[in-house]
């Protein structure tokens, strides 16, 4: 039996955000998950996974946020 070669891919570099541009899409992430789930009540809304997605984006953001604050913090020192 051959193997068969795994081709790796790679990432595309990640732009760096500010703090000040993370929270701003941290707000408009928040703005879609309550848009999406009054959606969602209303039956409007085609696929219900926007929500677990929208959440996930919302965590990432607070994540990425919280990590700024730190790496600002320790710079200051």
């Amino acid at each position: 039996m051959a193997k068969k070669e795994m081709t790796k891919t790679t990432k595309e570099a990640v732009e760096v955000l500010t703090i000040d541009q993370l929270q701003t899409n941290l707000v408009a992430a928040r703005n879609d998950l309550t848009s999406a789930k009054r959606g969602h009540k209303m039956g409007e809304l085609t696929n219900p996974r926007v929500l677990s997605a929208t959440r996930k984006k919302i965590a990432r953001l607070s994540t990425a946020i919280r990590a700024a604050e730190i790496d600002a913090a320790k710079e200051k020192k």
